[in-house]
């Protein structure tokens, strides 16, 4: 078996932490300028916006409302939009993009992943063949063929 190192995930995990009261999610909802936010949709209990820092093009996340950090702090209410949500935000990904795979996952505190914990969200990040490089293993550098206005624009067509 050969192994991929990621050396330079180091400096990352080494950083400076924010403070568990730092959110970005909350001001997507109170901003009033839905491109600037990047958000796609609400709903009663959730939310998509498209990730700033994404893994690939089309990187969306679902979020409930409320700030909570577990999917068991939901009311069965809110567990039911919020995973309807990501169905809706799975089958705009199809729609729009038509990828080839998609990677869907919660990462549930910092441990495992979760940049901020304390506002529950899932992933959604289209996948396509042949979509891996060597810039991020070489370069350290995610290359992007789309500018996340431009993609904004493209998937508020197929809402």
């Amino acid at each position: 078996m050969e192994y991929l190192h990621a050396y330079w995930r180091i400096d990352y995990m080494n950083r400076t932490k924010t403070s568990s009261a730092d959110s970005p999610f909350l001001d997507v909802l109170n901003n009033g300028d839905e491109r600037k936010s990047l958000l796609l949709r609400k709903t009663p209990f959730s939310f998509v916006v498209l990730n700033k820092y994404p893994y690939n093009a089309g990187h969306l996340l679902v979020l409930p409302r409320r700030e909570v950090q577990d999917p068991e702090e939901l009311t069965p209410e809110e567990l039911n939009d919020f995973f309807a949500t990501i169905m809706w935000a799975k089958n705009l990904l199809q729609r729009a993009l038509s990828p080839d795979g998609m990677n869907m996952g919660i990462n549930l505190g910092t441990a495992a992943g979760a940049g901020i914990p304390k506002h529950l969200h899932c992933h959604l990040v289209p996948r396509w063949d042949g979509d891996t490089n060597f810039m991020p293993v070489i370069g350290g550098t995610k290359v992007l063929p789309v500018a996340l206005e431009h993609l904004w624009e493209n998937l508020r067509q197929f809402i």
